[in-house]
């Protein structure tokens, strides 16, 4: 590879560190080394693997394991905390906002857009007020704390009414993200509540709704199926085709007419790709994905290349579109910096090419259910494989190495049932104590 292209050292700006900025990133090693910069922007100053999110919200694994310091993996490329407001491509700025809140812009010559996705909120009455997310670390370990928060509740509570919505869990959403989140927290629930002589597990209500007339629609239907009526054995309710049209008041309102009280709201109806590209004037898909060719460069503009959940990105495999899963995105990082790499030493281009091998859901301990090159698997195995996958997949042998160290207490230990509502609020004792007035 040739040190520059014509003899100029290129600035590359990354905007976004989540599976496709991180790899891309990663793949700018030998950029580097050639004489070029690379600079990463990023809301966080670690990478977090979200499918160990349900497993971070069951305490199965320690939150510090499941994320990434990004200073650690990166160290040839230049890291600002902050995030990319607005691209000004015309004269190769990239306006942003810091941690400190600060406005300020970046130069580059070279940029990979990879801002990724956020919740999908739809206008529900109540919906902003009382649901809870599930796409980040913070809101894993926050909702853990709050289902052992409302146990608590419960158990101190003498009106019936508000002992069943404190007892209510409700998920809106069957995709990956509900059906796991739900599979472990009812576990963590499970086992917890042995613990409170006043409950009863059977006291507990669980529900997962779904618009669709299935759940896990990533997974072929035979094993969806499977997913469905091993949840429903547990006592989780399922209702497909039904929409949840309120929570004011903390009150469920759903589309087939029924209502009650809940105070767990947990929202993972899918996701919508960041609003940066289409505000910056970029070209955009109708979904408000940046469009891409083949080579995941912006068609018709120079020295723009985008990935992960915010692009539009060519399937070679199928004709269609390649989905936002943690798999593909991974492997578009790196061809973009495969590309960007033999852009500077003026070597041809590669097309993302990527069959996807299959599919893996843990719906709880020991319980889930797998496709992996058209091979079906369930329980056990279905779980095992889950696993395995995404312990392969973790970035860096220590963050494997403490999952696996977490996975073997867990396996030899009981459930550590620790919750600690008051990290959300570390002031609170301090505050109080400044407001005693000594006598």
């Amino acid at each position: 590879m040739s040190t520059t292209l014509g003899g100029v050292q290129r600035h590359i700006l990354v905007v976004g560190a989540g599976f496709a900025g991180l790899y891309a990133a990663m793949g700018l090693k030998d950029a580097v080394a050639a004489g070029h910069r690379v600079t990463v922007v990023n809301q966080e100053s670690f990478f977090q693997y979200q499918p160990f999110l349900p497993e971070v919200a069951s305490g199965t694994i320690d939150p510090r394991a499941a994320v990434v310091p990004l200073r650690r993996v990166l160290r040839h490329c230049r890291i600002v905390i902050g995030e990319v407001t607005r691209v000004d491509h015309g004269a190769r700025e990239a306006h942003l906002r810091t941690a400190s809140g600060d406005e300020r812009s970046i130069g580059y010559d070279i940029i990979v857009l990879a801002p990724g996705s956020r919740s999908r909120v739809l206008p529900v009455p109540g919906l902003a007020e009382h649901g809870i997310g599930f796409k980040t670390v913070q809101e894993a370990i926050y909702l853990r704390n709050h289902v052992l928060a409302q146990l608590d509740v419960a158990a101190s509570e003498e009106d019936a009414a508000r002992r069943r919505a404190a007892l209510t869990f409700v998920f809106v959403g069957g995709g990956y993200a509900g059906v796991e989140a739900l599979g472990e927290l009812e576990d963590l629930a499970r086992d917890a509540i042995e613990n409170y002589p006043d409950l009863d597990a059977s006291e507990m209500h669980w529900l997962l709704v779904d618009a669709a007339d299935r759940i896990l629609p990533e997974l072929p239907e035979g094993l969806a199926s499977y997913a469905q009526d091993l949840l429903q054995q547990r006592g989780i309710e399922v209702k497909l085709g039904t929409r949840l049209d309120s929570a004011e008041g903390g009150v469920i309102r759903l589309s087939d007419g029924d209502a009650f009280p809940a105070e767990t709201l947990v929202w993972t109806a899918g996701v919508k790709p960041s609003p940066l590209a289409r505000e910056s004037g970029l070209p955009v898909d109708e979904q408000g994905r940046l469009l891409v060719d083949r080579f995941l460069r912006v068609e018709g503009i120079e020295d723009v290349w985008g990935a992960g959940d915010a692009a539009s990105v060519p399937d070679e495999t199928t004709g269609g579109l390649s989905p936002p899963t943690a798999q593909h995105g991974l492997r578009q990082g790196k061809r973009v910096a495969a590309n960007i790499e033999a852009f500077l030493a003026g070597d041809p281009f590669q097309p993302f090419v990527y069959a996807n091998i299959g599919g893996v859901c843990s719906l709880g301990r020991y319980k889930g259910v797998a496709i992996v090159k058209g091979l079906k698997f369930r329980g056990f195995l279905g779980w095992f494989l889950h696993r395995s996958y995404h312990l392969l997949a973790m970035p860096t042998w220590t963050r494997r190495v403490k999952i696996a160290m977490d996975w073997t207490v867990a396996l030899l230990f009981p459930r550590d049932l620790a919750q600690l509502g008051s990290l959300g609020r570390p002031r609170d004792p301090f505050e109080r104590a400044s407001g005693d007035q000594a006598v």
